[in-house]
């Protein structure tokens, strides 16, 4: 193997490409923006409409580019999935059912495994929206809704790798999808519901119970000694001490509490009892309670742990400020 030397490329060549990329696809997203017409509406209210669920179908980048187009909707409330359409010629056209809407991607409409298709779904009756870049192709022709996406060129040199194209079908399905969310009045609390996983589901679906300490709760009663609640707070290692006689919480002893005690209380401190030394009535929230209204009253209250109850207003955990 002879030696080849790198001399890489100069920073501001790369920079003036990117930039002249950029602004290429900015363009063109501009334009798409001034070309929409009466088919975006009929395109939305068929989805709207559908009783089935939305399936996506495209080869190639136009099918990457569709499999994120099924995950934004199914994620936002429109139950959908990608199908391929070369596995949906060999057996995968069972998955489809008749209240099912079909939007097929090509932006040159002309794509075979697409044309193979649509002689079955005319079969079964389904009905189909086209999102192509040519108006006047074959796919075009054959669905009830067409959507345009066509570019004056690609931003690739050779005008060939598909770039600016796949831009437009990812903004025209984004489109798509908020389009429906604002139909449906699709809100914060249902973008949860299917995204628990996420930090906004954990945030609008979890309850206090949730993350709470529940387990070995660091209790004492009114009698009990400060030496014995330090004891207690240390194993407990929450920097609190939950003071309850018979079931019922009297009050709370923090390390905090341990400190101004230190500096107000004088010799014989540390055999006091804790009903001389606890902070008593302290907050508590309940355990079903969601987890951003109890860190709202934590942060509105400035304080850094609440105490969770049940129906009952017996103690059930501790939650933290930092329990997420």
């Amino acid at each position: 193997m002879g030696n080849s030397h790198n001399t890489g490329v100069a920073s501001s060549a790369l920079i003036d490409s990117a930039r002249r990329t950029l602004s290429t696809q900015a363009q063109a997203l501009a334009n798409l923006s001034n070309r929409i017409t009466e088919e975006f509406p009929k395109a939305v209210n068929m989805m709207l409409a559908c009783k089935g669920r939305v399936i996506i179908c495209g080869m190639g980048k136009s099918g990457l580019i569709g499999k994120k187009i099924a995950a934004t909707l199914a994620s936002t409330g429109t139950p959908s999935f990608f199908l391929h359409p070369g596995e949906a010629f060999h057996g995968d056209l069972g998955m489809i059912q008749s209240g099912d809407l079909l939007v097929l991607i090509s932006y040159s409409g002309e794509t075979e495994e697409l044309m193979r298709l649509l002689p079955s779904l005319k079969s079964f009756g389904n009905k189909s929206i086209a999102i192509v870049g040519n108006m006047e192709s074959t796919l075009a022709q054959h669905c009830d809704c067409v959507l345009d996406i066509s570019v004056d060129r690609e931003t690739c040199p050779n005008n060939l790798a598909p770039t600016t194209s796949t831009t437009m079908t990812t903004a025209m399905g984004d489109a798509l999808a908020v389009a429906l969310m604002e139909s449906r009045d699709f809100q914060p609390q249902d973008f949860a519901r299917f995204h628990p996983g996420g930090s906004l589901g954990r945030k609008l679906l979890t309850r206090v119970k949730d993350l709470m300490h529940k387990d070995h709760l660091p209790v004492c009663s009114s009698n009990t000694s400060l030496k014995e609640a330090i004891s207690v707070m240390t194993r407990g290692r929450m920097g609190v001490v939950l003071i309850q006689d018979d079931g019922e919480l009297l009050g709370i002893f923090t390390d905090g509490d341990l400190r101004r005690a230190m500096l107000t209380q004088g010799d014989g401190m540390i055999d006091k009892p804790m009903s001389l030394l606890m902070t008593a009535n302290p907050k508590t929230i309940h355990e079903d309670t969601m987890i951003v209204q109890a860190e709202e009253l934590m942060l509105e209250q400035k304080i850094t742990l609440l105490i969770a109850v049940n129906d009952a207003q017996q103690v059930s955990g501790i939650l933290e400020i930092f329990d997420r």
